[in-house]
């Protein structure tokens, strides 16, 4: 007897190029974070050795590769792309990317761009970012001191940085103060800083160190674990927990005295895997599942092999199908290596 078929399920009836990527555990991927650049123009102690050796440029793909790519990840799902560096800033002729995914905001495709910057670049792009449709951004400042801040990044300038927030705001950007709280260089400042940022109607977010790339410190001396710090924070400040997300990995609170959000992003002492929706694609296309693990799918070979979407889609699924269940970083005097031997700037914050 013949038998006519029923109407195919929501995922049955899309195509690989536009179904949603799932991971093994359940958690629908829907935030890309791009490094566009591994290239940066500070230093951070913390994030890389003072003589970096970087990628070829002939190595990176175009932006216009990187375009398609991040167009492949919305048609799937992805609804929020951040771009990241390195200093995403440095890349040349970024402006292009920018406004290609920004018009993805304003048409509905996608529900945010975003961009993390150490803010040298700043009073320079600022209004060019939120002419394209960026309308937040964090910015990386690990003190208000500016002998400590040039030690911290080697090379950089907090006057210029300063500017480049004034420019930003003056522009329109909403902005997230991004720190690295280490034990003896900023710890005492979090304070200072944290009524710096509200008093100019900017969120701040502390971050623990993460034992990625070789670096010329002793990152067990850096490590200050967050539980720590808010210890320390709650004998001057009435913190309330908040269920506020932006998306990201950090857990927020509210400071009654200040009015503002201060965020904890805690890899080391309470990891943020269990929720992950994120994955990470590098300026040569390689796609990190996990920032905390080495295991990677390579894009590029894929891109350049078929202009057919399916072919993409089809090796973006391989991929999420391997996403782990979170990530092994460890900070103790018994392990001397990093949990990942790449930089932070290969795959971006």
């Amino acid at each position: 007897m013949n038998t006519i078929p029923g109407p195919l399920s929501k995922d049955a009836a899309l195509g690989p190029a536009s179904q949603p990527m799932v991971d093994p555990f359940g958690r629908m991927v829907s935030y890309l974070r791009v490094s566009v650049t591994d290239r940066c123009d500070f230093r951070c102690t913390y994030c890389m050795a003072e003589n970096m050796t970087f990628l070829p440029k002939k190595d990176l793909l175009s932006l216009e590769e990187l375009e398609r790519l991040c167009g492949a990840f919305i048609d799937k799902g992805v609804r929020k792309i951040r771009l990241t560096g390195g200093e995403p800033l440095v890349r040349k002729n970024i402006m292009h990317l920018v406004r290609a995914l920004g018009a993805r905001v304003k048409s509905g495709e996608l529900e945010e761009l975003t961009l993390t910057t150490n803010g040298s670049q700043l009073a320079r792009f600022a209004s060019e970012l939120a002419e394209a449709g960026v309308r937040r951004i964090n910015v990386s400042v690990d003190t208000l001191d500016p002998d400590k801040f040039r030690a911290i990044t080697r090379w950089g300038e907090l006057p210029r940085v300063l500017e480049g927030i004034e420019a930003a705001q003056k522009a329109g950007l909403r902005i997230k103060i991004n720190a690295v709280a280490l034990k003896g260089f900023n710890d005492q400042e979090i304070p200072h800083m944290l009524r710096w940022a509200h008093e100019r109607g900017m969120d701040m977010t502390v971050i623990e160190t993460m034992p990625m790339g070789e670096i010329d410190e002793d990152r067990t001396d850096q490590y200050l674990p967050l539980s720590e710090l808010r210890a320390s924070l709650e004998e001057r400040f009435t913190l309330i927990d908040i269920p506020y997300k932006t998306g990201g990995p950090a857990r927020y609170v509210e400071v009654k005295e200040t009015g503002g959000r201060l965020g904890f992003i805690t890899p080391m002492t309470h990891n943020f895997c269990e929720s992950c929706n994120r994955v990470r694609l590098t300026c040569t296309g390689t796609l990190y599942m996990c920032l905390g693990q080495n295991d990677a799918a390579d894009l590029r070979a894929a891109l350049r092999a078929s202009d057919d979407p399916v072919h993409l889609a089809n090796a973006i699924d391989e991929a999420i199908s391997r996403k782990p269940k979170g990530h092994d970083f460890i900070i103790d005097r018994t392990r001397n290596r990093p949990a990942v031997s790449r930089h932070m700037s290969v795959t971006g914050g």
